[in-house]
């Protein structure tokens, strides 16, 4: 059987400019990066600001297990369905982070026969968009630190430096480091570390912004220290927004990319969404929107994490409203909440994998508090018994839930033929969209609401540290922003090993921290981290490139 690599370098890719054709973007309105991929120019942009939007399906899914569940390949599989339906559809996507492909993931440009090419230039350097932000974000640093060693004219207290450095890596030692050691030459002897880039402020910011001015000014409100007397200093009193903008002005234009059926897709911006807000940015999403009958987008892991960032944040902030919801799953996922060990998914387990759909139902409770219809995409693997099939449409009639069979993986969009046709129906029905807190109520509030309602917690505790920031944010003004969970994305729980749809557990906030560029304030909970390690054997060394130039072993 094919790999999903060997699938993707055996593609047959039209020309970019037919790409764009086919999206109805003329050939003057792109900027070509190689013969398969380009950006989108500014003056392209603003010329269909004006346009109205088509509809907006939101893809998301149950929490990840190592069985895996196929949410980017489902988005990709159900795109070129429905313009297989004659819909005229685009996708849009996130950019994939070095940090993961080297680790543990491997690639993340779908999979089988629902893939976004060419694959190997998306997961590795694209168009450079990751760079851009990494330079960006360290730039912030740079003259930060310069300005402390320059006779630190702004009274920065060197211990009360909050902004960290970024690079797209999973790098552990990089979490705490010292900076500025031996001679006075040097700089100032501090405490710093890394953060992954897509965990990075800089990264969020751009997936919120409206366009480039929008961006800088998002970076001149982005909180870097406090003074000694514990003022907030923000990049504007640096004075480099207007550098970080300039760094930006490329990478703040979507990339345009084609599925292995040579549709459309817009591929921009990668925030974690266990870290950050999970979605790819909102210029891409509405270019789609304006260019496309149907947009079809994903947002990070499950609905506990990227599908509530993606409705309380995205949607807030860039007014939008979807029309529709597909919750994806697998069986061998399913099978592994419902208690089954990852080497044991291969034998038939009907009684698991209905254990296991607690976790699905609380998914779907979730988007059901939002108001949104929905459908249930099961994402089929070979190893599925005819039985296990039989079972899960069951529980699915049985509890009035709209379920679709989905083989993209194998088929590509003719698999996704009954998903389409029923995202088709469910977009047509009138919604009652909301999101779920008022942005202006207390930050705690704003925490217990998401993990009562979301996480099905039964209440929040905060470490003294976290008490203590939240008394500063409530007094500079902070805390009227939407809140962004950082939380594992294995568990409904704060604890990345508690499977299923737990009962009676609490969610603990150790730690905020104020992304005012980015508009909302992140809780850190449980043991999450902003920059990942690798595992013990990583993905990276399986990968390879010969003497031609051929690349094995990404995915």
């Amino acid at each position: 059987m094919a790999t999903d690599l060997e699938i993707a370098q055996a593609a047959t890719l039209k020309p970019i400019y037919e790409v764009a054709e086919k999206a109805g973007i003329p050939a003057d309105a792109i900027e070509p990066y190689g013969k398969y991929k380009a950006k989108i120019s500014n003056d392209y942009l603003k010329s269909i600001e004006d346009r109205s939007y088509g509809r907006l399906i939101l893809v998301t899914a149950i929490n990840p297990t190592k069985a895996g569940e196929g949410k980017s390949t489902t988005t990709v599989g159900l795109g070129d369905a429905l313009n297989i339906l004659g819909k005229r559809t685009m996708i849009a996507l996130r950019e994939p982070s070095l940090g993961p492909v080297f680790g543990l993931k491997g690639g993340a440009a779908g999979g089988g026969y629902a893939q976004v090419v060419p694959m190997e230039d998306i997961n590795l350097h694209f168009t450079g968009d990751m760079h851009a932000i990494t330079t960006a974000n360290n730039l912030v640093s740079a003259c930060l630190d310069n300005s402390i060693h320059q006779g630190n004219p702004l009274g920065i207290d060197p211990e009360k430096v909050v902004f960290r450095r970024c690079m797209d890596m999973n790098d552990r030692e990089l979490r705490d480091i010292t900076i500025g050691q031996g001679s006075k030459a040097n700089g100032i002897e501090r405490k710093d570390g890394f953060n992954i880039t897509v965990a990075s402020e800089v990264m969020a910011a751009l997936c919120l912004a409206s366009d480039l001015m929008d961006l800088k000014e998002r970076f001149a409100r982005m909180l870097v220290a406090y003074t000694y007397d514990d003022e907030p200093v923000y990049v504007r009193d640096l004075g480099i927004q207007g550098a970080m903008a300039m760094v930006m002005k490329d990478a703040v234009l979507p990339n345009l990319v084609q599925t292995l059926e040579n549709n459309p897709v817009l591929i921009h911006g990668g925030p974690f969404a266990n870290i950050a807000h999970g979605c790819n940015s909102v210029i891409a999403t509405k270019t789609c929107m304006r260019l496309a009958d149907y947009t079809v987008t994903e947002a990070g892991f499950g609905a506990d994490l990227g599908a509530e960032k993606f409705l309380d944040i995205k949607c807030r902030f860039a007014n939008l409203k979807p029309d529709a919801v597909v919750i994806v799953a697998t069986i061998r996922a399913l099978k592994q909440h419902g208690g089954v060990e990852f080497d044991d998914l291969k034998h038939e387990n009907v009684k698991a994998m209905l254990d296991g759909c607690g976790n699905l139902a609380k998914h779907i409770d979730t988007i059901q508090q939002f108001g949104l219809p929905y459908v249930v995409a099961i994402n089929r693997f070979i190893t599925d018994t005819d039985a296990e099939i039989k079972a899960l449409e069951g529980w699915c009639v049985e509890n009035g839930h709209p379920m679709s069979l989905s083989e993209v993986w194998a088929k590509g969009g003719n698999g996704a033929i009954d998903l389409a046709e029923k995202v088709i129906d469910i977009c047509e029905q009138d919604n009652s969209f909301a999101p779920l807190y008022d942005e202006k109520a207390p930050i705690k509030e704003k925490i217990e609401t998401i993990a009562r309602k979301v996480y099905g917690a039964d209440g929040v505790d905060y470490t003294d540290e976290a008490e203590k920031q939240i008394e500063t944010y409530n007094r500079l003004g902070w805390d009227k922003m939407p809140v962004c969970m950082a939380k594992t994305q294995m568990s409904l729980t704060d604890d990345g090993s508690i499977m299923g749809r737990p009962t009676g557990f609490r969610i603990t906030v150790r730690e905020l921290r104020p992304s005012l560029g980015a508009g909302f304030i992140v809780a850190l909970t449980g043991k999450v981290l902003t920059m990942p390690g690798l595992p013990k054997h990583p993905s990276a060394l399986d990968m390879d490139i010969d003497e031609n130039g051929k690349i094995v072993g990404l995915f």
